[in-house]
């Protein structure tokens, strides 16, 4: 077995390999761009449904904490106010808390889904949604458990708190989005002394890609055959949280350009395995692994992908197919015309050969990607 999985993308895919991105045959340059009605319609029909068939927002844990990142992006694009008064009854049905033991003694940051593990990003990915709600509400009490918590944090010596992938996109916004409330420059500190412990065991450099966790590093563990196994969810957790970073991380801040040279490196490479139907398989560098459609990660992806063109993080005429393709797959595949979104992967963290994912498989949090999505495709056509 060829020992280095990338080269043999050569084969696998057929792409065309440039030092900036890449162009796929079946990623036609000339595919239009859609109309604004229609990302609105489909937009809104994704996020009416969620929210007809889940009226009680739930408690505030990461799959319910994702979703509503992806509420509050719909609501910043169509001004609708059950959007917003949606994300405000979740704050107030969990007290604008996550994990709520209020002994920091008991405090932890391993895995665990009662009130001790105040310290664990799925615990706090909801400060996110809290302090844009304090942000147009001006209710102090929204983040003054955010506040509590990460100012505790950052006064511990400990920077392994972010030992999985997924904790990347949970908690990095979180402290640039304090950063914006406090102008404290600790939070963009410490958030850059968490990201290089994630990437001390995460990252790898010759894709630029991200394993889930330590126990998925390359040759340990290896993808059905045998190649580096990289979770399309979870490194779309890091490129969608890496885009929101991004998106507030000062323009002249020291370790800006580290951030978007991952950011682009990662671009680069998930550009290069893409599936010809647009969405990502759910091993990307092996798609025989876990084949067919996956839109949690396809949805992150696009949304990342749209971002760094609406912003000019990432060349429009190189990325722009990429996005496109991708999102004619969620809006015309896993969209259904109900407004549920399908084809997305159960909670896990890792692709699992012969795990069913079909048209009835939804979730919070893929919908939450897939509002992101969209929000992002409704700001690059209403221009």
């Amino acid at each position: 077995m060829n020992t280095h999985p990338l080269r043999n993308l050569l084969f696998v895919f057929p792409v065309i390999f440039a030092s900036s991105g890449c162009t796929n045959q079946d990623h036609p340059s000339t595919q239009p761009l859609p109309h604004d009605a229609v990302v609105l319609e489909q937009l809104t029909r994704a996020n009416d449904y969620w929210q007809a068939e889940n009226p009680e927002p739930g408690w505030a844990f990461w799959e319910h904490a994702a979703y509503h990142t992806g509420n509050m992006e719909a609501y910043f694009v169509t001004g609708d106010e059950d959007y917003l008064d949606y994300s405000l009854r979740w704050g107030e049905l969990n007290d604008w808390m996550g994990a709520k033991s209020d002994d920091p003694s008991e405090w932890k940051y391993s895995y665990g889904e009662t009130d001790e593990y105040v310290l664990f990003g799925d615990w706090q990915i909801c400060f996110q949604t809290y302090i844009d709600l304090y942000q147009i509400t001006g209710l102090r009490e929204k983040i003054e458990r955010a506040l509590e918590v990460m100012e505790y944090q950052m006064a511990t010596e400990a920077v392994d708190y972010w030992w999985w992938a997924d904790g990347l996109y949970m908690v990095m916004p979180v402290m640039t989005k304090l950063y914006h409330v406090t102008g404290d420059e600790q939070y963009l500190e410490k958030l850059h002394a968490y990201f290089t412990y994630a990437k001390s065991i995460m990252y790898d450099e010759e894709t630029g890609l991200f394993y889930r966790d330590a126990k998925y590093v390359y040759p340990e563990h290896k993808s059905l055959n045998g190649y580096k196994d990289f979770w399309a969810r979870g490194d779309g957790w890091v490129f969608a949280g890496l885009a929101k970073v991004l998106a507030d991380l000062p323009e002249d801040h020291k370790h800006r350009d580290e951030y978007l040279a991952v950011y682009q490196k990662m671009a680069a490479t998930l550009a290069r395995v893409q599936q010809p139907g647009g969405y990502w398989t759910r091993s990307l560098l092996d798609p025989e692994h876990a084949p067919g459609y996956e839109t949690s990660g396809t949805a992150f992806f696009t949304y990342g992908y749209l971002w760094g063109i609406n912003n000019g993080q990432l060349d429009k005429s190189t990325y722009l197919p990429v996005a496109l393709n991708a999102w004619q797959y969620l809006s015309e595949t896993a969209l259904q015309e109900s407004g549920k979104v399908g084809y997305i992967q159960p909670i896990g963290e890792r692709a699992i050969p012969g795990q069913v994912v079909d048209a009835d498989s939804t979730a919070n949090f893929g919908v939450g990607a897939f509002l992101l999505a969209a929000s992002e495709m409704y700001r690059l056509v209403e221009k």
